[in-house]
């Protein structure tokens, strides 16, 4: 499925890892988008999927986003310091459709909140004025949820389940994978910690028998280990390497087994480093040796400027892209 990692302590770089793990390419597009963008939440691509009173809305921020199946965006940061990152959640249920609400398809939720605020309170604040319409992409249903965090180190998760949304609001909460939700996610990180304690294991050591399969359930674990036990960087460059290094070893190898059907092997597509302080976005497809990143500062991002678009699956590309990005079409 997928994982994300945020670091709010290191005393250099508000950073967060993910990653992208599904059973084929999500086709991912590098986009910009600059502020004073319009959109409509009742379209997927050129089809209408919310008919009745879709949420219309211009975009008050830049963000530098990875889109998925260019209907949609999985992953980002905008210019005010605030990052999304959509991950799959089987579970999850916004309800049924209320029409005198505005209806937001849901692979556009994390760009509605990029678009729209400047910190996690925020982005919380707007939760009432939208709701989430399901889709199916690619013959996949999009049962999502979603994570931000924001350059003080603020950190949220939002889930949707049976039609109640549950937010889990703290900058304790760093880590997310998928099934099960949060709250029992929480309950098995705990109980996991409490049989250590009985085995003896008081502290960290290289005897602690680490949860090690691809299971939503061993990566959680495994991310919250490893995070913890992260040493000070010396400086950014260290920190993002740090958060890289967590982020890599929660990730799924190919043909690692996965379930059983269409849904057998679910391998990293890619991973991504989201970097508040230095708005920075780093990017690193599992198909290639190389990281690459952008500098969200080296982009126009004032009402009227291009969309600018990368795909970053070139062995070619490495280091700072931001240069290589071309003017492109709104793709959504």
């Amino acid at each position: 499925m997928c994982t994300r990692i945020l670091w709010n302590t290191n005393d250099h770089a508000v950073l967060a890892g993910r990653t992208m793990d599904w059973p084929e390419s999500t086709e991912p597009v590098l986009t910009v988008f600059p502020q004073g963008l319009k959109h409509d939440g009742g379209k997927l691509a050129d089809a209408i999927v919310v008919a009745d009173n879709p949420l219309l809305w211009t975009s008050r921020y830049g963000s530098l986003v990875t889109t998925v199946y260019g209907a949609g965006t999985a992953d980002g940061i905008n210019e005010a310091g605030l990052a999304a990152h959509m991950l799959y959640l089987d579970d999850s249920d916004p309800g049924p459709r209320d029409p005198d609400r505005p209806g937001l398809q849901i692979a556009l939720w994390i760009q509605y909140l990029l678009d729209s605020a400047a910190s996690v309170g925020e982005a919380l604040a707007l939760a009432d004025s939208f709701q989430l319409v399901p889709i199916e992409m690619r013959g996949f249903t999009a049962t999502v949820h979603v994570a931000l965090e924001d350059r003080s180190g603020d950190s949220a998760i939002i889930e949707y389940l049976a039609g109640e949304r549950q937010v889990h609001h703290s900058r304790d909460y760093t880590i997310m994978t998928n099934e099960p939700a949060y709250d029992e996610q929480l309950r098995l990180l705990e109980k996991q910690v409490s049989t250590l304690r009985r085995l003896g294991h008081d502290g960290p050591d290289s005897e602690i028998p680490l949860p090690g399969n691809v299971n939503a359930i061993d990566r959680f674990q495994r991310a919250a280990y490893f995070t913890s036990l992260l040493p000070r960087p010396a400086d950014e460059q260290q920190a993002v390497a740090a958060i890289l290094a967590v982020t890599r070893n929660a990730s799924v190898p190919f043909g690692a087994p996965y379930g059983s059907g269409r849904f057998a092997t679910y391998n990293t597509e890619y991973r991504t480093v989201c970097d508040l302080t230095g708005r920075r976005y780093f990017l690193e497809l599992a198909t290639s040796p190389n990281l690459l990143w952008a500098e969200l500062d080296r982009f126009d991002l004032s009402p009227g400027a291009p969309v600018m678009t990368l795909n970053p699956d070139g062995l070619l590309l490495a280091g700072d892209v931001s240069g290589a990005f071309a003017p492109s079409p709104a793709p959504f």
